[in-house]
């Protein structure tokens, strides 16, 4: 009997798809042996041939789209100098977040003008740790002049489509080898109510004289 449920993970699918050979002539294979080992061959190829390609597949359209917002961003934002009024009062950034990078970055209220000329104020974070009023910076805006944040380089949108295609082949791998778990579920419930049935009928003469046993 293949025991591919018991097995973990893909080692059990495996295990249980070499079953399709094993069985090929044991006279003691039963249909549900065979519908359980292709059942596992089919769930192995899925996840070795179709689970790469969902992943890529989802990798370049989301590499597409995301390039494609990168480029609108980089057409409606632009840069623009801002002079600090001055700076807001923050917490003091601890000597553990300096070291790691993790400070936030400071805030100040800072005037710039506006595509069209007229004058915005507003406050806004700056990765410059020592501003004092009167100084400049270059911030990002939109088209009506808003402060926004920098347009997504071409470095972070394919970053973020090969970890979207990579979740995307593991998701797929995953759903895969629960269908199998499922399917295979299902085939040992059935069996084991065959062997209650064929139990039923055969118990009460079991072991009594003239009855074969």
């Amino acid at each position: 009997m293949l025991r591919s449920g018991t097995a973990g993970g893909g080692e059990g699918t495996v295990r249980a798809a070499a079953g399709i050979w094993r069985w090929r002539h044991n006279p003691l294979r039963r249909t549900t042996d065979l519908v359980e080992a292709w059942v596992a061959l089919v769930a192995l190829l899925l996840i070795v041939l179709a689970s790469p390609a969902v992943g890529w597949l989802c990798a370049s359209l989301m590499d597409d789209t995301l390039r494609r917002s990168a480029r609108t961003e980089r057409e409606q934002r632009h840069l623009a100098t801002a002079t600090v009024v001055r700076p807001v009062r923050e917490r003091a950034p601890s000597g553990t977040e300096v070291n790691w990078g993790l400070a936030p970055p400071r805030r100040v209220v800072a005037g710039w003008t506006a595509d069209d000329g007229s004058p915005r104020t507003g406050t806004v974070p700056t990765a410059r740790r020592t501003l004092r009023a009167g100084d400049t910076f270059l911030i990002w805006t939109d088209r009506r002049g808003h402060a926004v944040s920098p347009p997504m380089s071409d470095a972070v949108a394919r970053t973020n489509a090969l970890f979207t295609g990579a979740a995307a082949a593991v998701a797929a791998a995953f759903s895969t080898e629960c269908g199998r778990r499922l399917v295979v579920w299902r085939i040992v419930r059935r069996r084991y109510a065959r062997l209650d049935q064929a139990w039923v009928k055969a118990g009460p003469d079991w072991g009594r004289a003239g009855t074969g046993s």
